[in-house]
């Protein structure tokens, strides 16, 4: 045991070198004399193979001491599928870790401590989305792709009614949802300006709203000495965007007595009325521009950043994060810490953004802007992009569903539903 102890804290300082070593630019990263690393690696991941095969063959000519290989797993039962594979001691060296799994696998993973990459060097290197992988033991995941949540708009309806530009800020959005929004005699809504106020028929809607909390200042989950609780109920110095008031402006657009009524149960899904054109706005991530081209070719489609609070002293948008984390149930540590220290450093991270139509997570690339009409957007929009601690993807949907509902449904007042969803946060925080 006394050898083990021995052996394990050499291994260890020699990653806390090799870290400091590889982050100061000490050892040249993407050469084909890779530092440390020997043998085979396995990564997971639900990124498609066929989008996989060719970064890591480039990727494994580049550093030929070790081989990384991929498997691709489907996203519905990833969660699943690992928990067994390390149960039964079968599980990948390192896997790609989105921001809603985080806080499933933190005992799990293998914290980079800061005494190996430093809290200010990692700011200096990834965009603030990133910092949804810090912990107070460690680096979680190396960032590698930020996918931020955009503004998508039809630009043929907003020249109908002689609107030039798409809104900078929300307080813009009810004029323009009385403007956009058409009714029929009987006042059914036949064109919506834009679709916000229900949860059940709104895609992303979790995120709509989880930007707006965090665009008013409130984070949702906090953590602290390795403690997570919900901050959804905190008061902030300014009441206008408290977590009540803000969820109080998105239910209107679902209130039927109210002038900035644009949306109800009896519309498709946003993503199909916004492709059938007839939703104005609509709120999803960048990586669903192709998608959305796809099933509307003809659609004379825009792209805008997400609106901000007026007079706010930062911008914000919501995104969601993808990193590479190392297992600490790996059987090949020191080459899978080399790997996924290359994989962020190197050539494969800029390859890796493009390839899922996403942003790079890291800052020095994110200057590097490609020539198309809408990534210059994405990446600008990257660098002020935040994410949260989600705990459960489905649970907290459902949290966010009952939250919206109560309210819709006048069973509880805004500061009721909020202080409700905090709770149940919390509950979910619980380990």
């Amino acid at each position: 045991m006394k050898n083990f102890q021995v052996v394990t804290i050499i291994i260890f300082i020699a990653l806390a070198l090799f870290g400091i070593f590889v982050f100061s630019g000490a050892i040249p990263i993407g050469k084909n004399k890779a530092p440390g690393g020997l043998g085979t690696v396995v990564l997971w991941g639900t990124v498609r193979a066929s989008t996989m095969t060719p970064l890591l063959e480039e990727f494994n000519i580049s550093n030929p001491t070790f081989v990384m290989k991929y498997v691709e797993k489907r996203k519905e039962s990833f969660d699943r599928d690992l928990l067994e594979a390390l149960a039964e001691e079968r599980g990948p060296d390192m896997f790609f870790l989105s921001d809603d799994l985080t806080f499933r696998y933190v005992n799990k993973i293998f914290p980079v401590p800061y005494s190996s990459f430093s809290l200010a060097a990692f700011k200096n290197s990834f965009s603030g989305a990133g910092e949804v992988f810090l912990t107070s033991k460690g680096i979680l995941a190396f960032p590698l792709s930020i996918d931020p949540l955009m503004l998508y708009y039809n630009r043929s309806q907003l020249d109908a009614n002689g609107i030039i530009y798409p809104p900078n800020f929300w307080d813009e959005m009810p004029t323009l949802a009385s403007i956009l929004t058409k009714k029929d005699n009987s006042n059914k809504i036949t064109k919506s300006a834009i679709a916000l106020g229900h949860f059940s028929n709104i895609t992303h809607v979790k995120d709509i709203l989880s930007t707006l909390f965090m665009q008013a200042g409130n984070v949702i989950i906090r953590e602290k000495d390795g403690v997570f609780i919900s901050s959804l109920n905190d008061s902030l110095s300014n009441p206008k965007y408290n977590p009540s008031a803000i969820l109080k402006f998105y239910t209107d657009f679902a209130d039927p007595n109210k002038d900035v009524y644009s949306w109800n149960k009896s519309f498709p899904n946003s993503n199909d009325a916004f492709s059938r054109e007839d939703l104005t706005f609509y709120f999803a991530p960048a990586s669903e521009l192709l998608t959305l081209v796809n099933r509307n070719p003809n659609q004379n489609l825009g792209v805008a950043p997400i609106p901000q609070i007026r007079n706010a002293s930062t911008k914000l948008t919501g995104a969601h994060v993808i990193g590479v984390a190392l297992l600490s149930s790996s059987k090949n540590f020191n080459t899978a810490f080399t790997a996924a220290s290359l994989m962020a450093t190197g050539n494969f991270a800029s390859k890796f953004a493009i390839a899922t139509n996403t942003a790079p997570a890291r800052r020095d690339l994110l200057k590097i802007k490609p020539s198309d009409a809408y990534s210059p957007i994405f990446y600008d929009s990257a660098l002020y992009a935040r994410s949260w601690l989600d705990p459960s993807e489905e649970d907290t949907n459902n949290i966010f569903r009952n939250m919206i509902d109560a309210v819709i449904s006048n069973n509880l007042t805004v500061e009721n539903a909020i202080s409700d969803a905090s709770a149940k946060l919390n509950l979910l925080l619980l380990r």
